[in-house]
C-alpha cells in the first residue's frame, strides 16, 4: 500500500511539473492574433516595423523579422516591455504597457508568435 502512495505521490509532482513548465511557454498560434490587434499597427502585419502608424513614430518600430536583432533579446525583456512599456527597459516611451490588458500567458503566446517571425 504504502508502495502505490509513493507512485500516485510520484506521479502527480510529474504531473504538477509538467503542466507548470507547458504554462510557461507560449503558443504561437495564440499570440498571432493577440499580436494582431494590438501590435501590427506599429510593428506591420508581418513585424518588419511598417504598421500604418509607424511612419509617424521615432524611433521607428524594430523590425522584429530579423535574426540577427531578435537572438540578443532574451524572452524577459519581451515580456517586460510588453507589460512595462519601453520606458520601463530603455527603449521607446512610445512602446505602451499592455500589462492591464493581457494576462502573463497572453503575453508569453506573443513572445511565441515574435520568435515564429524571426525564423
Amino acid at each position: 500500500m504504502r508502495g502505490v502512495v509513493r507512485l500516485y505521490a510520484l506521479f502527480l509532482a510529474i504531473l504538477w511539473i509538467a503542466t507548470g513548465t507547458a504554462a510557461e511557454k507560449g503558443d504561437a498560434a495564440k499570440g498571432k492574433p493577440i499580436y494582431t490587434n494590438l501590435c501590427a499597427s506599429c510593428h506591420g502585419n508581418g513585424g518588419k516595423g511598417d504598421g500604418p502608424a509607424a511612419a509617424a513614430l521615432n524611433p521607428k518600430p524594430k523590425d522584429l523579422t530579423d535574426k540577427a536583432y531578435m537572438s540578443k533579446l532574451d524572452d524577459k525583456f519581451f515580456f517586460n516591455i510588453m507589460a512595462k512599456g519601453g520606458a520601463a527597459v530603455g527603449k521607446s516611451p512610445l512602446m505602451p504597457p499592455f500589462s492591464g490588458g493581457l494576462k502573463d500567458q497572453d503575453i508569453r503566446d506573443v513572445i511565441a508568435f515574435l520568435r515564429n517571425l524571426a525564423k
